[in-house]
């Protein structure tokens, strides 16, 4: 008996199909972001950014509603590809001129701070039996910027999308809980505006972090936290290139066989943005739009993270990684503190 013969009129809508499904998977993203945005502008929900909230609204969606499976590939297209051209993007939000007018102390501290807190939050991890990508994951978010450091080296370490959410979500809220104990210590810390904005710039975790705890201290403490806060966002390139070169080695042990050296060509990228938006060519309007632009497109990713993780994985999964990154902000807090007196910036 002769098969049914399948036409092409057949397969057309099927194709239409999927990329009807393509869209509303990254439309659903981009509507989380939006929804983020609005409600950061609220005042208590500010210091929480709309990174931070764009993961929650996704995980609340997942468990209110539920995330059908075919319109997944968007929301994959949402937290890989739309994430590395954001992070591109958020180049723009980093002149390197101000980093080298504000001079080497500057650099010094916010080198240190990485450095010593990406070792101790990565042991913490590790004594607490996290596995090797959520300890590095966690190190990073919690030493450099926040949710957009793990988004960054967590391909380089293929790391899954419910690790990258959890990594994400923990170091985000760490960032919101001290930017509160920070705007409730100022008035105790005894520091001149210029040093606590150093001190804010230099132990937060998230740019919009640094600029809400900083703000007690009025525009001069604001401009300083953004100074030291954007020099740590800068030094996200070699660290991710040293993760990179990590990563490739224990790969090599693993299978014995030459690997290719991990190189995060989208850091790169950011770089290139940064000194482009240092050379000024581009109208300040326009860069305000751009950075606005790199701001949603890592919403939509964190959104999208945001939906492939339950609730259950959370409580499982997040537990060890939150006590590890909250003891190592603590000591990070108390070594910033120190380092701010010793650099004579308090």
């Amino acid at each position: 008996m002769a098969m049914p013969m399948i036409s092409q009129d057949s397969a057309v809508p099927r194709r239409k199909r999927k990329t009807n499904a393509f869209i509303l998977g990254i439309g659903l993203t981009l509507i989380l972001s939006l929804l983020a945005k609005g409600l950061s502008l609220f005042p208590f929900l500010s210091i929480m950014g709309q990174l931070v909230l764009a993961i929650i609204l996704g995980m609340i969606y997942r468990a209110a509603v539920g995330v059908p499976e075919y319109i997944m590939p968007g929301v994959s297209f949402s937290n890989k590809k739309l994430l590395r051209f954001g992070i591109i993007l958020l180049g723009m939000r980093l002149n390197l001129m101000d980093i080298a007018h504000a001079g080497p102390k500057v650099v010094l501290l916010a080198a240190v701070n990485i450095t010593v807190t990406i070792f101790i939050v990565y042991g913490l991890a590790r004594l607490l039996k996290v596995d090797r990508t959520m300890s590095l994951m966690t190190a990073c978010g919690t030493a450099i910027c926040g949710a957009a450091a793990v988004v960054a080296i967590a391909p380089l370490i293929k790391a899954k999308d419910q690790e990258t959410a959890v990594s994400a979500a923990t170091v985000a809220i760490l960032g919101t809980l001290f930017t509160l104990i920070y705007v409730g210590l100022y008035p105790f810390l005894g520091l001149t505006p210029t040093g606590y904005g150093a001190f804010a710039g230099g132990t937060l975790h998230e740019v919009a972090h640094a600029i809400a705890a900083a703000a007690p201290g009025g525009k001069e403490a604001e401009d300083m936290a953004v100074i030291v806060k954007l020099t740590r966002v800068a030094l996200l390139v070699p660290v991710s290139l040293c993760v990179g070169y990590w990563a490739s080695r224990r790969q090599e042990e693993k299978t014995h066989q030459k690997s290719k050296i991990q190189i995060p060509w989208f850091v790169l990228g950011f770089l290139l943005m940064s000194g482009v938006n240092s050379l000024g060519i581009i109208p300040h309007a326009v860069t305000t739009q751009i950075i606005n632009l790199a701001y949603i497109l890592i919403a939509m990713a964190m959104a999208g993270l945001g939906l492939n993780v339950d609730f259950a994985f959370f409580r499982r999964k997040g537990v060890k990684p939150f006590a590890a990154g909250l003891m190592g902000s603590v000591i990070l807090a108390i070594m910033g503190y120190a380092l701010i007196h010793v650099l004579g910036f308090a």
